[in-house]
């Protein structure tokens, strides 16, 4: 890992000086680390709550935003590259980033917002599996818990896999996963609005109560997770021109996909829409298989979502001189095989230490309702717009002040609701 004189740390992707993932390969990597347990959890809830037409502009609205600071994170990074002004750090991490704009606070807060985030939606991920797996075993005695350490091994082995091209295959697999389960759960919302014989009088369009739509708009950030991956997945490519098309694409596909299933969702059951999707269908092979295929593709996700924990953790760790003198020895271009073990171990300590809080977290849903509406919006949108706006402002046109300026304080509101909500709700 290269260091400069101003602290900053390249990424710890293998993958991180020439990206070798193919087009496929980063699809697969994007498609995971967006569609996460967003959708089966606050998807349909959302359009409950919010109406199933201001459910689906919410979401269409959320998920071009998410796009844009997106592609603003890329055009950092490729224009710190292509900058002439000397410096030697280039913004490869969101810390990078948070450096460059308002110097050791800025990496600081970016690093441990990106820390809350990713091991939020980490969380999320064991407590759904555990929830499930207990579920469908039902005739077995475990403890939820049980189900949360007995994947702790699996997890800790796919986490010491150091590149985004080599996790492909598994994000692929979770993809295939994902869109089997979404299509089955379409299948019995389908069948179960047209027995049910609704009217879209009967289904709310836009809800009387406005006061719920900030909550529904938290909920549809949420959805889309995994924000901090950003600049790894484009640092991946092989071909990085192409990524801001391949991530237009996906994210369009993807907010589509979002639609239609929270539309589905809501005009089979209505106010009777349950949070966890899931339950809200009947107890058959096919409820059977959404759980077993959500969590296998949330079992192969896990260790994508722990790459931002993984990357902040270790820089952090190779700048303790008693670290990084053994990791490095007298070679600053090779690894040792001491420094190997130690990038082991914390690897695996983070599993561990995830799987805990994953086992004893008080008020789950209060907590992912935090993390979604405060923490990801503030990742999500104001840290890209006020870096864009901090870095660039000069050369910005009025009409892109205007938009950052907009993006910059809708995401300032959700994350003073956001509080305010789990505040009020505790």
């Amino acid at each position: 890992m290269e260091r400069d004189t101003k602290g900053s740390a390249a990424p710890l992707l293998e993958s991180s000086p020439s990206g070798t993932a193919s087009r496929l390969q980063t699809l697969g990597n994007i498609i995971v680390s967006i569609v996460g347990t967003g959708w089966v959890y606050w998807d349909c809830l959302c359009f409950r709550i919010a109406g199933w037409l201001a459910g689906s502009l919410g979401v269409a609205i959320v998920g071009m935003t998410t796009y844009y600071c997106m592609l603003l994170l890329v055009s950092f990074v490729q224009r710190e590259k292509l900058a002439a002004d000397g410096s030697s750090l280039e913004a490869n991490t969101y810390g990078d980033l948070g450096y460059k704009s308002f110097g050791t606070f800025g990496r600081y807060l970016s690093e441990f917002l990106i820390l809350v985030a990713q091991s939020g939606g980490s969380v999320a991920y064991l407590v759904f599996i555990g929830q499930n797996f207990q579920s469908i075993f039902q005739t077995h005695s475990l403890a939820f818990t049980s189900y949360i350490f007995l994947l702790v091994p699996v997890e800790i082995g796919l986490s010491w896999i150091g590149s985004l091209s080599a996790l492909a295959p598994f994000s692929i697999f979770a993809d295939i996963c994902n869109v089997l389960a979404m299509g089955i759960v379409v299948k019995n919302d389908i069948q179960q609005a047209i027995r049910g014989e609704f009217s879209f009088e009967q289904r709310t369009a836009i809800t009387s109560n406005l006061g719920g739509l900030p909550f529904a708009g938290g909920m549809a950030v949420f959805c889309f997770e995994g924000f901090g991956m950003t600049l790894a997945l484009e640092n991946s490519m092989q071909d990085r021109a192409k990524f801001p098309r391949l991530l237009a694409q996906t994210f369009g596909g993807i907010t589509l996909a979002y639609i239609l299933f929270g539309f589905f969702g809501y005009m089979a059951y209505g106010d009777e829409t349950r949070d966890i999707v899931t339950l809200n269908l009947p107890r058959n092979w096919s409820s059977l298989a959404v759980q077993v295929g959500l969590c296998l593709g949330l079992v192969f996700t896990f260790p994508i979502m722990l790459h931002p924990i993984n990357e902040i953790v270790e820089g952090r760790l190779k700048r303790i001189k008693w670290f990084y003198r053994p990791f490095h020895g007298d070679n600053n271009d090779s690894t040792t095989r001491l420094g190997k073990v130690g990038i082991y171990v914390s690897r695996a300590v983070v599993v561990v230490v995830l799987a805990i809080f994953a086992s004893c977290v008080p008020a789950f849903g209060v907590f992912a309702s935090f993390v979604g509406s405060t923490v990801c919006a503030l990742i999500s949108f104001v840290l890209p717009a006020t870096f864009h706006l901090k870095l660039f402002g000069s050369s910005l046109h009025l009409w892109q002040k205007a938009l950052d300026s907009i993006v910059m304080f809708c995401g300032l509101f959700f994350a003073v609701y956001g509080t305010y909500n789990t505040i009020v709700g505790v």
